[in-house]
């Protein structure tokens, strides 16, 4: 599991994304690879994630799981969102 802080204007895009992934498998063996922020991803970084499995928690889910929305729920709706079947509108 991976986080990072960012300011809630500010987005993560995929080189975050790509180091991230370059070490969560092989050197933490990883059976979910989570990012988790308090702010959006961008496009490019959803793709990026969709392509290697990646899930992606952003300010949105966080709210989400906050208010008790369950995290097998909420891994689901990530995997909707930055892949083809969106079920939450995509950043922009």
């Amino acid at each position: 599991m991976g986080s990072k802080r960012y300011a809630k204007r500010r987005t993560v895009g995929s080189p975050d994304l790509q180091k991230f992934n370059g070490t969560v498998r092989d050197e933490h063996g990883a059976d979910v690879r989570l990012f988790v922020v308090s702010c959006k991803f961008t496009k490019q970084a959803r793709a990026f994630a969709a392509r290697h499995g990646l899930v992606l928690f952003d300010v949105e889910l966080l709210g989400f799981w906050n208010s008790g929305t369950t995290l097998t729920t909420l891994l689901d709706l990530d995997t909707g969102r930055s892949g083809t079947n969106r079920k939450l509108a995509p950043d922009n």
